[in-house]
């Protein structure tokens, strides 16, 4: 016989909301299991049972952004270090990109909660989403994710046919096989990143594997969203009609 699990799990996994926002709306009395309204927490369901966020919890999700940043080298994506910048302090009226297709004025309801989705490291610079939205969050970090991510990587140093295929396929981080990745060379001393995976410096240590230097790292694209000419240090809105 199928075992119940916990709602809020259960909501995350399809997309409905993140487990933390279940939890909120659960306690709000917002969801509605087999047409039941459930307000207690660590309630648990059967797989297969249906379940209804109501209006008030649609229109929440519907009023929380999602930005686009260019981050530029010398800003960190997650908690500030010393010394340093995190890149959500360049999220303000004054950066936001002039041709941004939504009008829409930025608040302060709006950097609330408002979290980087991924990391992009202090010396490396592109295309770093921040959301409030708990269901794009889990999309581009949560521990399933497709998502493919594509970089551009200036390196120094030599590299031969068998450098290339070890990019590829066939290194180990960590003690860890990493996942397949596509790397070819987009000109002489650029390579082309597409990876599926995101661990702490990867790229950078992967190169140094095979005996390159990394010298410049932008991140271009996350999924199906580019970063296009979105200039340096400038943000913008994620669109209606743009999905990752």
């Amino acid at each position: 016989m199928t075992e119940k699990v916990r709602l809020s799990k259960i909501m995350s996994e399809r997309g409905l909301c993140s487990r933390r926002e279940a939890d909120v709306f659960i306690e709000r009395g917002w969801v509605y299991v087999d047409g039941i309204k459930i307000t207690e927490l660590g309630t648990k369901i059967y797989p297969k049972q249906n379940i209804v966020l109501n209006k008030q919890a649609q229109v929440q999700q519907t009023q929380r952004v999602t930005i686009l940043l260019h981050k530029p080298i010398g800003y960190v994506s997650g908690q500030p270090e010393p010394g340093y910048q995190a890149a959500v302090t360049l999220i303000t009226a004054g950066n936001h990109y002039k041709n941004d297709s939504l009008l829409q004025q930025l608040s302060a309801a709006q950097l609330r909660g408002l979290a980087p989705a991924g990391r992009l490291d202090i010396d490396s610079s592109g295309l770093l989403v921040l959301t409030q939205d708990g269901r794009i969050a889990k999309q581009l970090i949560g521990a399933d994710s497709q998502i493919e991510k594509e970089y551009l990587v200036r390196v120094e140093g030599r590299l031969g046919d068998k450098g290339l295929h070890q990019l590829n396929h066939g290194l180990r981080l960590d003690g860890i096989p990493l996942k397949p990745a596509h790397v070819t060379w987009q000109n002489q001393d650029q390579l082309r990143f597409l990876l599926k995976q995101g661990k702490k410096r990867q790229i950078r240590r992967m190169c140094e594997l095979v005996g390159l230097k990394v010298v410049g790292l932008k991140r271009v694209r996350i999924g199906k969203v580019r970063l296009g000419d979105l200039p340096k240090g400038q943000w913008r809105y994620l669109r209606e009609d743009e999905q990752f």
